[in-house]
C-alpha cells in the first residue's frame, strides 16, 4: 500500500510542476512581449537620440 501512495504523491508532485512551469512559461512570454514593445516604442531623449524607457 506504501509504495503506492508514494508513485501516487509522485505522480501529484510532477503534475504540480509541469503546471507550475508551463504558467511560468507564459508569464515569460508576457514579460518579453511588454519589453519587446517597450524598446521599440521607447520615447526620443532631449539630445534626439533614444531615451531608455527604463530606470537602472
Amino acid at each position: 500500500m506504501v509504495p503506492v501512495l508514494l508513485v501516487l504523491l509522485l505522480a501529484l508532485i510532477l503534475f504540480g510542476a509541469g503546471f507550475a512551469l508551463k504558467a511560468l512559461w507564459w508569464v515569460a512570454v508576457a514579460v518579453l512581449v511588454v519589453w519587446l514593445l517597450g524598446f521599440l516604442f521607447r520615447s526620443t531623449g532631449t539630445g534626439g537620440g533614444r531615451a531608455r524607457w527604463y530606470r537602472w
